[in-house]
């Protein structure tokens, strides 16, 4: 039976490819640029351009604040990548990554209601990915960084953090890392288990385990319970290797974690613990059954590896594990990071943000469990699905308010004001691309016009 499914959830995966070409030759791509304001006619345009728009720039060389009134600079998101590390398919290059930062624009929009600019660059030099990232500054109200190799991930968003006025995200890590600590809040909720008690195994160590772990710490959970397993094995203090200039990452952990000294891999990081996150390589099979046997009762497991999770979550779940979560759409418990990245930069656009601090992630994956609680929590749902629009806003809401609280915010907003406009922008993006497609503009493809006929 579970090889028929392996084989239909795997034809799943090979259809979306197939149909995913097809597509995207069709519509030449997913975003474009429209007008945001009125044209009634060509006279207009001297008011929009030349010689009109000669007031407004006056005004913002004079009072530079005042470019996120006359612009959009401060709905303007900058999503630069080099391509060295795309999700499920490693070093594309800038070229291959488009489609997969157009996607992420798309997404931005229709659940944030953010204008997100793909920007691939040719350079794979964190040097001059960082001085890139400086000289577009003043076009954007934040820049997200996507799929860049660890380690200079680490290093870049350091450095552009301390370096540049508007907000630097890194979605790999900080959006990861918060989607997990919002599934990890309700599950411990689920199970009736505290966050100092217990133990937790985190496979895998790159840019999201090592953000996770950072966050987690942050929260609440003591990092002396936590085992952290790389591609040599378990994270421990004294390990030759994470003492080299790149390992930074890994050597602050072993500092902190494996109170135990707990040697060897996976299955010895697994056994008895209460929590497994695994953001390691897609599996199946990465994670065996025994392993997750072998932890405590009511076990909670993460399988985030994409297309295919390190364990199915069937298996699982017939292993003993309580709550299985993973990054796929088509089982429950879905970990996906655009559960809150669109309202996370939402957030901090609508208070016009210097930066995004751990505490803003913090108050957002409080908010996304707070809402999947109101509607009741199961095994079956412990965060919200991306159907669950509403919970955007009100994500947007808490990350503002904390921006205030932490003083990082250029503005000062109600909880109210705050929910009220990033409804109002969400649900008029969604608006627009409904009004684009029953228009026409957006046109049907052959085989569903003929469908729909």
């Amino acid at each position: 039976m579970h090889e028929r499914i392996d084989e239909k959830k795997l034809s799943s995966v090979k259809g979306k490819q197939e149909e995913a070409l097809k597509l995207h030759a069709f519509y030449r791509g997913k975003i474009e640029i429209t007008p945001r304001c009125r044209i009634k006619d060509i006279e207009d345009l001297s008011v929009w351009y030349s010689p009109g728009v000669a007031a407004p720039a006056r005004d913002i060389a004079e009072n530079p604040g005042e470019v996120y009134t006359h612009t959009n600079k401060g709905n303007t998101v900058a999503i630069v990548t080099d391509g060295s590390r795309v999700l499920g398919l490693g070093n594309i290059g800038p070229k291959g990554a488009l489609p997969v930062m157009e996607g992420k624009a798309l997404l931005f929009k229709y659940l944030g209601g953010v204008d997100a600019i793909p920007l691939c660059i040719n350079t794979e030099n964190p040097e001059e990915i960082i001085k890139f990232c400086r000289w577009i500054e003043p076009g954007f109200g934040a820049i997200s960084l996507e799929d860049i190799e660890k380690p200079k991930c680490f290093t870049i968003v350091e450095r552009l953090r301390e370096e540049l006025d508007i907000p630097v995200w890194h979605d790999d890590q900080l959006g990861t890392a918060t989607v997990t600590l919002a599934a990890i809040i309700n599950s411990l909720k689920l199970v009736g288990k505290d966050k100092k008690d217990v133990k937790i195994s985190m496979i895998g160590a790159g840019s999201a385990n090592v953000t996770i772990f950072r966050l987690m710490t942050e929260y609440g959970f003591p990092p002396q319970n936590i085992v952290v397993v790389d591609t040599r094995g378990i994270i421990y203090r004294g390990r030759e290797d994470i003492k080299n200039p790149e390992n930074v990452k890994k050597r602050e952990i072993a500092e902190v974690s494996n109170r135990e000294d707990i040697r060897g891999s996976v299955p010895e990081a697994m056994k008895d613990a209460d929590i497994c996150i695994a953001f390691s390589m897609p599996g199946p099979g990465i994670i065996k059954k025994e392993w997750v046997s072998s932890m405590a009762s009511d076990a909670i497991v993460i399988a985030g590896a994409n297309p295919i999770p390190e364990i199915w979550p069937w298996e699982a779940k017939e292993a003993g594990a309580r709550v299985v979560a993973t990054g796929r759409s088509d089982f429950p418990n879905q970990v996906n990071n655009s559960l809150v990245f669109p309202a996370i930069l939402r957030g901090a656009l609508d208070v016009m943000a210097t930066e995004i601090t751990d505490g803003m992630a913090i108050a957002a994956a409080e908010e996304v469990a707070g809402f999947a609680q109101e509607r009741g929590i199961s095994e079956e749902y412990i965060i919200p699905t991306m159907e669950d629009w509403d919970v955007y806003p009100r994500e947007a809401a808490a990350v503002g308010i904390k921006a205030m609280n932490e003083k990082v915010a250029r503005v000062k907003k109600t909880r109210e004001e705050l929910i009220k406009n990033a409804t109002m922008i969400i649900k008029r993006a969604r608006k627009e691309t409904e009004v684009l497609m029953n228009s026409g503009i957006i046109p049907m493809p052959v085989e569903e016009s003929e469908k729909s006929a």
